[in-house]
């Protein structure tokens, strides 16, 4: 083939290369002389000293061997002749370096195979470094991507150019996924290893659900409305807390959508977990309350040094401020950031009468000053 030839035809490999690995032209030539010198240095030695270089006008990478040039010759790898080097370069004096260009084809099949073996795993670098560069800015995001294999419960989601972790640690209890299903994910870190990057995902962070509505709400991507706090008990129940500086905005409206319609797809995409949208208020009494619904507060004592109230409902209202085992007053807690502890009616009037008989049992004190003190 013509020098012409080869230039085409490297030039056309290096195209194929980046066009389909997404790595420029300078990876692949520093991947090649690489290559070149591994495979030169296992024929002629670690001693020797060997520099390879790209001649863009021949299109090929060339190999020189740099050889002192002495008066007599014992090491033909690591000396020339003052005679035979002035053929090169008729200025070259006693003690100059002189690189000798060495024929590539002498590798053979053994030094082909190891030039071809580093290329690739320069490849797989340039891929790993590129593939790192592309997600290290997009922790927080959610992407797509389906089902690839499974590892020891975990999953290996197909990303497209690169794969996904998604741990056991970070799956929804009781979902099941088989080979080729389509699932979302919160990238949730990227981890540089030894063979490529690792990509962190998962289904049961906050921030997932938080991430679901702003695809779904344009309000909330645009910032007109904020999701100000999350709870999630993945999998069976979640609650956000929204907030909108507009008073013409509905935030919860626009988080439910028409007849429920933007709730739904998210609650479709996390498989059937119940949402409640709450309005978030900056009074924690209030806050509280809107927390804890559908139950419907009739009393709250609050104690600011504890950061704790007591919630009081009636009898009936109990079980649901509650929740089922005690799901619902448990992600309230989460939501607000305040202790609370839920008493009935009855069991509030309970604990007066038991208070009111102590004071009765003091000696000294009779109905009048206990009625009094109890007051207090």
């Amino acid at each position: 083939m013509s020098e012409k030839g080869d230039q085409l035809s490297l030039d056309r490999i290096l195209s194929e290369i980046r066009r389909e690995k997404g790595i420029d032209k300078p990876v692949i030539i520093e991947a090649l002389k690489a290559a070149l010198l591994t495979a030169a240095r296992k024929k002629y030695g670690p001693k020797v000293e060997l520099e390879a270089q790209f001649n863009p006008e021949l299109g090929e990478i060339e190999l020189f061997n740099f050889r002192t040039v002495v008066e007599k010759v014992r090491n033909e790898f690591r000396e020339i002749s003052l005679e035979e080097a002035r053929l090169l370069d008729p200025e070259v004096e006693i003690g100059d370096s002189l690189g000798v260009k060495l024929d590539t084809k002498e590798f053979g099949r053994i030094a082909a195979q190891t030039a071809k073996q580093v290329i690739i795993q320069k490849i797989r670098d340039a891929e790993g470094e590129n593939i790192f560069h592309d997600f290290k800015d997009r922790k927080g995001e959610i992407v797509a991507g389906s089902v690839h294999r499974f590892n020891k419960g975990n999953i290996i989601v197909n990303l497209g150019r690169t794969e996904g972790l998604l741990p056991v640690s970070e799956q929804v209890p009781g979902e099941v996924y088989h080979q080729g299903d389509r699932l979302k994910a919160l990238i949730l870190d990227i981890r540089k290893s030894t063979r490529e990057p690792q990509i962190i995902l998962s289904r049961t962070n906050p921030q997932f659900l938080v991430k679901l509505f702003e695809l779904e709400v344009p309000e909330i991507a645009e910032g007109v409305v904020k999701i100000k706090e999350v709870a999630r008990d993945p999998g069976l129940r979640s609650k956000i807390a929204v907030y909108s500086d507009n008073p013409d905005i509905d935030p919860v409206g626009s988080c439910v959508g028409s007849k429920g319609s933007r709730v739904q797809v998210v609650v479709q995409e996390l498989r059937g977990e119940k949402i409640d949208i709450i309005p978030w208020s900056e009074d924690p009494t209030k806050f509280v309350c809107n927390a804890l619904a559908p139950a419907e507060i009739l009393e709250v004592v609050i104690d600011e040094a504890e950061k704790s109230m007591e919630v009081i409902v009636d009898d009936d209202q109990l079980s649901l401020a509650i929740g089922k085992r005690g799901q619902n007053v448990r992600l309230a807690v989460k939501l607000t950031g305040w202790k609370i502890d839920i008493k009935s009616r009855s069991q509030v009037k309970e604990m007066s009468r038991a208070a009111f008989k102590n004071l009765l049992s003091i000696p000294g004190i009779g109905s009048i000053t206990a009625e009094i003190l109890f007051k207090k």
